[in-house]
């Protein structure tokens, strides 16, 4: 049996079923099957009742792969990509019980706040993101950058906040 097939329901332990179910109840996995259709992803059921959606067209979000509810989505083929990176459905498996714990679509803007503060930190979105640290930075492929002195940081962003701010409208660098 492959590592992209379906789990067997025999060897599906209560956790998966809570999620799965959770995260259809939250919308979130309606919401990841409909953005992996937009981006004409083919979909397919993989292990652990997620959902696998493949060759996805869009190039946002940027990353090999992301989940939105139990689906993870990636513009590659998802056997290629697991073969080079075999942690990859572990860690994404652990963003779909994220999307449960978020209640589903709260996720998103807590991710997006969580990848800021990372960014500030440590000059990467995910180093200390809550979410990619939680769902195991290595497995998912990121490295852990230590974080940054806070100050030179904050000034720099209000520099180029500034900046932005006070080009010409219509003007922007």
């Amino acid at each position: 049996m492959s590592h992209l097939e379906p789990t067997p329901a025999d060897r599906l332990g209560r956790h998966p079923r809570m999620r799965h179910v959770a995260n259809w109840v939250n919308l979130s996995t309606v919401l990841g099957l409909g953005v992996a259709m937009a981006g004409g992803a083919r979909i397919r059921r993989g292990p652990q009742l997620l959902y696998l959606a493949e060759r996805y067209r869009w190039r946002f979000p940027n990353g090999s792969a992301f989940t939105v509810g139990d689906v993870v989505i990636t513009r590659h083929d998802i056997g290629k990509l697991t073969a080079n990176r075999p942690t990859l459905l572990q860690h994404e498996e652990r963003h779909s019980r994220q999307w449960m714990a978020c209640l589903g679509l709260p996720f998103i803007p807590l991710y997006l706040l969580s990848m800021g503060w990372s960014w500030l930190r440590t000059g990467d979105r995910a180093a200390r993101c809550f979410f990619e640290r939680d769902a195991g930075l290595a497995t998912g492929g990121y490295a852990d950058v230590p974080p940054r002195p806070l100050g030179p940081a904050l000034v720099k962003l209000a520099r180029e906040v500034t900046r932005l701010r006070t080009a010409p409208s219509g003007v922007r660098p």
